[in-house]
């Protein structure tokens, strides 16, 4: 009854001798080509690799770059990170000092307004507030940071040869700031690891002397921590770091006391009521150098830098200290310099000093 089954068979796929040879020739050739194209890769990786090794080398950012807190890489926003923890430690100095002073508070702001600020006549009695005493410590600390170990490469344990190497970074930098960065950095791999007590103690004679007598010769600490060793580790964090722009350095800047208020170059810490009702105040005090990122000009003529302002300068004002002992002692401030903060050729408190 039922359709008869037709049984279908599959078919076989069957080659000539000489189609397989063929097959496997073509098979053989490009299994050959493919081995010699991986070959040349290798190769090229292996020539890529040098070449970076040797950029790195030449940029100076080889593993013993210096990086900032937990090894991360530098950049503007690290750096204010890192200054602002600086910034407590040398609060906590000052008010330590204030709260047991080691001599009299109007003998002590006689010897810190006699090394901050030139040409003062402090034979009488300079009369100061708490907190005006402690204004006047974090400024002369600020100075003493800013001038004796950010603005000075600190390399070695001498300080006559830390200023010739700053004089020949600045020397180099005048020719090519390209150079200098390459030069600069990899100088910072070989610096000293931290600030001996020794050198502490010369730059802080050389820079508070009267102060230092004052306070008996001791290193300013808070905490158990050595302010001027945690300022070099900030300093060389700054100077030996890759930076974004490969012609860039870094400087401190103080203003100076009683001199004008300069928005760009500063920022007030507590409210100026002068200024708010139109009227003239001056700096009482500054409690943290800024710092500059300083660049060569895009036009490239010698001598012309841009100068950019990552982090302005901490001020009181001397209406927000209550007054200043200036007046008592009759000083007129110096005119702030013009300082744009960015621009090409633009003079401020970078464009002196010995770098």
């Amino acid at each position: 009854m039922g359709a008869p089954q037709h049984q279908q068979q599959a078919p076989q796929d069957v080659v000539s001798g000489e189609q397989y040879r063929y097959a496997l020739t073509n098979f053989r050739i490009a299994h050959e080509k493919v081995e010699q194209q991986r070959h040349q890769l290798e190769d090229q990786e292996r020539v890529v690799a040098q070449l970076k090794t040797r950029i790195a080398l030449l940029e100076g950012s080889t593993g013993a770059t210096v990086r900032g807190p937990g090894g991360n890489t530098i950049d503007d926003f690290s750096i204010r990170n890192a200054a602002a923890q600086l910034d407590k430690l040398i609060n906590r100095w000052a008010a330590d000092i204030v709260r047991a002073p080691p001599a009299p508070l109007n003998q002590l702001c006689a010897s810190i307004l006699s090394d901050v600020v030139s040409g003062i006549d402090v034979e009488n009695v300079v009369e100061a507030t708490t907190m005006q005493l402690q204004s006047y410590l974090r400024h002369a600390l600020s100075e003493t940071i800013s001038e004796g170990i950010i603005n000075c490469l600190i390399v070695t344990n001498s300080m006559e040869a830390n200023v010739q190497l700053t004089r020949i970074h600045e020397h180099i930098f005048a020719r090519d700031p390209t150079v200098a960065c390459v030069w600069r950095r990899q100088t910072f791999t070989a610096a000293v690891e931290s600030c001996t007590p020794e050198m502490s103690m010369s730059i802080l004679f050389e820079q508070i002397p009267t102060v230092m007598k004052v306070l008996n010769g001791k290193i300013p600490m808070a905490g158990g921590v050595s302010i001027l060793d945690s300022a070099y580790s900030f300093s060389r964090m700054l100077h030996g770091a890759g930076s974004t722009a490969n012609d860039a350095f870094y400087r401190a800047f103080v203003p100076e006391l009683g001199s004008a208020l300069y928005p760009r170059q500063i920022e007030l810490v507590k409210r100026c009521l002068k200024s708010e009702r139109g009227e003239l105040d001056r700096v009482g005090a500054t409690i943290f150098p800024g710092l500059v990122k300083i660049s060569r000009s895009p036009t490239g003529v010698e001598g012309e830098n841009n100068h950019t302002v990552v982090r302005r300068a901490q001020v009181i004002c001397e209406c927000a200290m209550g007054g200043s002992s200036l007046q008592l002692a009759g000083h007129v401030g110096p005119t702030p310099p013009m300082f744009d903060g960015a621009g090409p050729g633009s003079q401020g408190p970078m464009a002196s000093g010995p770098m």
